[in-house]
């Protein structure tokens, strides 16, 4: 049987969102979404998230910087 495929990403420079979910962020960033879950509570981590309705969004441009994506 074949493998049913993931979510496709957009590059971090083709995003055009202001911010972006766990999973996202997690896929750009090689990270398991946990780990991101873990800066987000702890405030740990080298960029924080907003938190939108009870969830977390991740804005492109920290990410971007973090990166060093243009």
């Amino acid at each position: 049987s074949a493998a049913t495929p993931g979510p496709a990403f957009v590059s971090l420079a083709a995003e055009t969102r202001t911010a972006v979910a766990t999973a996202t962020a997690a896929f750009h960033l090689s990270r398991k979404p946990q780990t991101l879950r873990g800066w987000a509570c702890h405030e740990d981590g080298p960029i924080r998230p907003m938190r939108l309705h009870g969830r977390l969004a991740w804005r492109t441009a920290d990410l971007r910087a973090l990166l060093g994506v243009s």
